[in-house]
């Protein structure tokens, strides 16, 4: 079961730094994978904030657009320098996008050898679409999907808009971790913000496990925490437990 954590955007944040900056300690050159997007944010500042050496910590984007043109601002390899390669003081060397390497048509493949050839990420961070996308996966991705080529819904492309001049500038493909790729990491850290993802948030936690709901594949893993804010959390049926159980944490677990 995943541990749900309901604090608001700025604690999540700093809970999410608390996490990865004890990984670091522990190891290094930790494996992380890296989301992008507005709800990550939260995270990346917390980080920037503490100042902590992170120079030889290695990192894998979740996904990215097919079909922009070298250098566009809202290119996720754009994205990931720009919040958190500077920020944070990454090596971008050690930075890896999909399909930055080689022909789109084996950028899969390949992003799954580099994957498997750093030992596999330790802690993944996630966001999640309203439609309950996790990654780029839209509703129907098998569970055991790897990187891939996928079509992007109307609706995300709707939802990615206000990046962009217009929704018809947001591209219709992208290449993106599949969820076989996301749930082989270690630690899963889903961070969801918002009445807008209200209804993704009790899907992916306690509906059915799905394809309907690519976020619900998380009920597959056996370490995922969920921070999430009350806006977010409000169609959870058992918040009471939740607050609960994280009211009455042992002090000498970790998340």
């Amino acid at each position: 079961m995943a541990e749900i954590v309901i604090l608001d955007r700025t604690a999540a944040g700093e809970l999410a730094a608390d996490v990865i900056l004890a990984l670091v300690a522990r190891k290094p050159d930790a494996v992380l994978g890296l989301a992008t997007g507005s709800t990550p944010l939260a995270v990346y500042q917390a980080l920037a904030a503490r100042g902590a050496d992170l120079t030889d910590v290695r990192g894998f984007a979740l996904d990215e657009y097919v079909g922009l043109p070298p250098g566009h601002p809202e290119s996720y390899r754009a994205v990931i320098t720009r919040e958190v390669i500077e920020p944070l003081g990454l090596n971008p060397s050690l930075v890896r996008v999909p399909g930055d390497r080689g022909p789109i048509e084996t950028a899969g493949d390949d992003y799954e050898r580099s994957i498997v050839a750093a030992g596999g990420v330790d802690l993944q961070i996630l966001g999640i679409g309203t439609d309950g996308h996790i990654g780029f996966n839209e509703p129907g991705s098998s569970f055991e999907s790897l990187t891939r080529v996928k079509t992007l819904t109307q609706q995300t492309r709707e939802d990615n808009a206000r990046f962009f001049a217009s929704v018809d500038e947001v591209p219709v493909n992208c290449i993106t971790q599949g969820l076989g790729t996301i749930r082989r990491a270690k630690h899963l850290l889903l961070l969801a913000f918002g009445e807008a993802k209200a209804e993704a948030i009790a899907a992916a936690v306690e509906g059915p496990v799905t394809a309907s709901a690519p976020g619900s594949a998380i009920q597959l893993h056996p370490h995922v925490t969920v921070l999430v804010d009350e806006a977010a959390a409000s169609r959870l049926s058992n918040i009471d437990y939740y607050r609960y159980a994280w009211a009455n944490k042992p002090a000498w677990e970790s998340l």
